[in-house]
């Protein structure tokens, strides 16, 4: 049986890749081929992704390809969540899209619950609020009155738009929608009331599509420019979050994961969405993803803490792992803070943020940067195990494990805090779990496994699993009741 290639597109809020995925006799292999940076673009007070150069890099993959003189079945993209494109009339992309770190959206929910209940919008959505959805960065631009938005003919979630420059298609898959606080989730398409205050429809969006629907063919120009043929383009989970979860290797459902990278994303799998007055209260998120199934979850601002703060340390190791092993050697639980408070959003220094929030709660303040990136990883690991305390609360099943996908695997310190902190046994892999998942599906597409079970199986034959189990419950027993004190008096503030 000869190999099948797959060429995936993984693109972060921090960094992107491509990756030559092959399944062979059952198994995955994947290589790197290219890794680039993607960069936020401050200007005029708006901050910006630049949608070409992230365009242009995915040309950069396929061209080594036809140099390397590698066949591809597929290919498959994948990106962060909830960011849109206007495209004009003239089919051209009206200008680079707005982050969703952009501050046009600050504040902006209220005014939007003036038109609809917010209990409404969690009624018709499921979806966590957050002030960057792309329900409110629309009726920000609408707001705003936004030259983009007033000349778009259609509205395009990231991966969709970097789909429609390589095909000509313009479609509007359905995990990415998911993630935007547009849709019904149990009719899968967009709730029409939610656009009604912007004056919009669902006809300026693109044509539906679903992970493993075939999009289009590469256009003649990017044939032209790669030496590539008419290769086909799949709709995978475009949203990062629901490929890495295709890809977490559980065969059985009694679980929760965390996809642990930039933002940390704790959830479960469901069937259908779940919508009552709990998971309103504790806002938590319903999400696309594949064979109809539901990530039922909540975001949590992750190693995004440590990125920021490794910026500005002048003291520090260039070496992230060294970084993690000189934290271990600071006080325990000397300092901790509740990452999702929305001080860390995106403040002008993360270690001035983190500063003053331990002087605000009265807690001794980090004095380097082992006893910042300590309080960091201590603090994530607490929040874990609060999302973690909801979740079962909502859940049908017992949790007996956590799940760990993605880059922050790496942080094994990290790892052990969590298990420690939760109380259960943490499987660590894949780590690469989002360029999997996005391979995966496109093999799916292509008949070589028949469904989400097979997929997960192929990736538990592939890969080395790690697995830490919990050993000093008691202290993060009397740290968690500490947390909870601090969250409080945060809250006073």
């Amino acid at each position: 049986m000869e190999k099948t290639n797959f060429f995936a597109v993984d693109l972060g809020a921090t960094s992107g890749r491509t990756i030559l995925g092959s399944i062979h006799e059952g198994r995955l292999v994947q290589r790197e081929l290219t890794r680039f940076p993607n960069r936020i673009i401050q200007a005029r007070g708006h901050f910006y992704w630049d949608i070409y150069a992230l365009y242009d890099e995915i040309v950069r993959g396929l061209k080594k390809v036809a140099d390397e003189g590698e066949h591809i079945s597929s290919i498959g993209i994948d990106t962060w969540g909830v960011d849109i494109v206007c495209v004009g009339k003239d089919g051209g992309l009206l200008r680079n899209p707005y982050s969703y770190r952009d501050p046009h959206t600050e504040g902006v929910m209220d005014d939007y619950f003036r038109h609809v209940p917010k209990d409404e919008v969690y009624q018709r959505t499921g979806i966590q609020f957050m002030n960057f959805n792309t329900l409110f960065q629309l009726y920000a631009m609408h707001r705003d009155g936004d030259s983009a938005l007033q000349a778009a003919d259609k509205i395009l979630f990231v991966p969709d738009a970097l789909t429609y420059l390589l095909t000509g298609e313009k479609v509007c898959e359905y995990t990415i929608l998911s993630t935007g606080q547009l849709m019904n989730p149990n009719t899968g398409r967009i709730d029409q009331r939610l656009l009604a205050p912007m004056g919009l429809d669902e006809s300026r969006f693109g044509r539906y599509v679903n992970p493993g629907d075939v999009v289009g063919t590469l256009s003649e120009e990017v044939q032209r420019m790669t030496g590539l043929g008419p290769v086909p383009v799949v709709a995978v989970a475009g949203h990062d979050t629901g490929s890495a979860v295709a890809a977490v290797p559980a065969l059985d459902p009694n679980y929760a994961y965390l996809s642990c990278g930039t933002w940390s994303l704790l959830g479960i799998e469901t069937k259908d969405a779940i919508v009552n007055e709990k998971s309103y209260a504790y806002n938590f998120t319903n999400e696309g993803g594949i064979e109809g199934t539901t990530r039922f979850l909540k975001n949590i601002c992750g190693m995004w803490l440590l990125e920021r703060c490794r910026q500005e340390w002048t003291d520090a190791p260039a070496d992230v792992n060294r970084i993690n092993d000189d934290a271990m050697l600071a006080e325990p639980f000397r300092s901790m803070i509740d990452p999702d408070d929305p001080r860390f959003a995106n403040p002008t220094s993360m270690v001035e943020a983190i500063r003053e929030y331990c002087i605000e709660t009265g807690q001794p303040v980090p004095q380097d940067y082992r006893q910042t990136a300590r309080c960091i990883f201590e603090s994530l690991a607490l929040r874990y195990r609060q999302v973690l305390g909801y979740l079962r609360e909502l859940a049908a099943f017992p949790i007996e494990r956590l799940h760990v996908i993605g880059g922050g695997t790496y942080n094994r310190h990290l790892m052990q805090m969590t298990a420690d902190s939760l109380g259960i046994p943490v499987v660590t892999g894949p780590v690469e779990g989002t360029a999997i998942g996005n391979i995966m599906m496109q093999a799916k597409a292509v008949g070589l496994v028949d469904n989400i079970r097979d997929m997960r199986a192929v990736v538990a034959d592939s890969i080395e699993l790690g697995t830490y189990l919990p050993q000093d419950n008691g202290a993060w027993d009397s740290a968690y009741e500490r947390f909870l004190e601090v969250q409080l008096r945060a809250s006073k503030a």
